[in-house]
């Protein structure tokens, strides 16, 4: 759990400085399940470039509780939390000072996001939040106010969840849930997980990442797990302290970013297979004749297929579905059949009665649906939330990654959403997926831009 926080104060010297404004959002790493908002009376006059800052005069603080007032409910609201803010040495070192004049000791675990967005947004110009959020296109309101700048914050940190591969962040609120003594049994865990598709991440008592899965139900799968008799997964019951999660919106980047994750993480129960998970792939071949045809065989790295399958079944089947309304006769050559006769001699291309050129274009318009490779394509798809789209990019062929965009966002160009971008490395079995994905699944959209 986070308490993504921020704090106006009255300027002044080190350690002298008061609260004006405090703002907590705690969230739960997929929505704000508790806030707090409120201006703060700090019984010390605010500087004159303070209030020209933050609009917050003396004046409108006369009425306001005092720090001891709110200081109960700021104890209550943190409990068990990280507390997230830009730049966190200042507004905790500023909330600890205030606690301190009351005698009491106030102790929580940070996580700066200026330190996470320089590791993660390296290339970012600036790391003020400002700057820096407008950079992301994440909308703020009210700056330099409490609220505004703490819900900025939160935005910005969801987005550096989802860039976060090596899951630092993640890894760090299972420490602190364990120095705290926080042990949730099986049930517990599955109740507080969603039944939305996504990844989830099984950690051990020392917060490390010993599996990664995906799933349409993230709930029911890890309880088939936390109920399984296999040897696996009855040691991974033995080893479970919690279980997080991040939400995908859809399966396909839940594939992509499961496969990402395990080769960076490398859970120990996760096992990397050298095979390759989609052994079978469609190519177009040409025949003697100069004419195109379709063949399925075992899949080849060094050559560019058009579609993955896990069985040559599976590819009779989609060919069969492409070409039902096809008009002109095709020709398949399967693995472990006979080459047909047609397919390899000059009387391939006896039956058609149309030229070579026509022919080959009328076949290659049959895949148009399924071309990753021309030009820079947007895979949409569901977002997180309804208001919500996603979008996996590739350019010239090439994955990029994945973004978020809220549904009023004018997607129509490569720079509107690098920003924005979770970077994934581009392989042959990244393509197979993404391949597999188009034939199998329906309601995404490929876009051209």
């Amino acid at each position: 759990m986070y308490a993504i926080l921020d704090i106006e104060t009255t300027g002044g010297q080190f350690n002298e400085e008061g609260i004006t404004e405090i703002a907590i959002y705690k969230f739960d790493g997929d929505k704000v399940v508790d806030q707090f908002i409120s201006l703060v009376n700090p019984q010390i006059e605010i500087q004159p470039f303070v209030v020209k800052l933050t609009g917050i005069s003396n004046a409108m603080l006369r009425l306001a509780p005092k720090f001891y007032e709110v200081a109960k409910r700021i104890i209550e609201i943190t409990t068990d939390c990280v507390i997230v803010a830009h730049n966190a040495d200042f507004d905790y070192r500023v909330i600890r000072t205030e606690f301190r004049r009351l005698g009491y000791n106030f102790n929580r675990d940070t996580l700066c996001t200026v330190e996470l967005s320089q590791k993660l947004l390296p290339e970012a110009k600036s790391h003020s939040l400002g700057k820096l959020v407008r950079s992301l296109g994440i909308p703020i309101a009210d700056r330099h106010r409490a609220h505004g700048d703490a819900m900025a914050t939160l935005k910005l940190f969801q987005l550096l969840l989802s860039k976060d591969h090596e899951k630092t962040i993640l890894k760090s609120m299972i420490k602190s849930d364990i120095r705290t003594g926080i042990n949730p049994k099986f049930l517990d865990i599955a109740d507080s997980l969603p039944s939305t598709v996504g990844i989830y991440y099984i950690h051990n008592e020392e917060g490390q990442i010993i599996f990664i899965g995906k799933s349409q139900n993230i709930k029911k799968k890890v309880l088939q797990h936390f109920t399984s008799n296999t040897t696996v997964f009855k040691k991974i019951q033995q080893e479970t302290y919690t279980v997080t999660y991040e939400k995908t919106g859809n399966e396909l980047i839940a594939m992509l970013k499961e496969a990402e994750e395990i080769t960076i993480n490398k859970p120990k129960y996760n096992k990397v297979s050298k095979k390759n998970i989609y052994p079978y792939s469609l190519y177009i071949k040409t025949n003697l004749n100069g004419y195109h045809y379709f063949a399925i065989e075992k899949t080849d790295g060094r050559k560019r297929n058009v579609m993955a399958f896990t069985s040559p079944t599976e590819g009779r089947k989609f060919v069969q579905s492409i070409t039902h309304h096809f008009e002109l006769p095709f020709f398949l050559e399967m693995i472990n059949e006979k080459k047909s006769k047609k397919v390899t001699e000059a009387n391939f291309s006896d039956t058609i009665e149309m030229n070579k050129t026509d022919y080959n274009c009328n076949l290659l318009e049959l895949l148009v649906n399924y071309n990753i490779d021309q030009g820079n394509l947007l895979i949409i798809n569901k977002g997180r939330k309804v208001e919500e789209k996603s979008a996996v990019v590739l350019e010239e062929g090439k994955l990029r990654g994945y973004c978020f965009y809220d549904l009023n966002y004018q997607v129509n160009s490569l720079d509107r959403l690098q920003s924005n971008l979770t970077t994934i490395t581009f392989n042959r079995n990244n393509r197979n997926i993404i391949l597999n994905y188009l034939n199998k699944k329906t309601g995404y959209k490929l876009v051209h831009i």
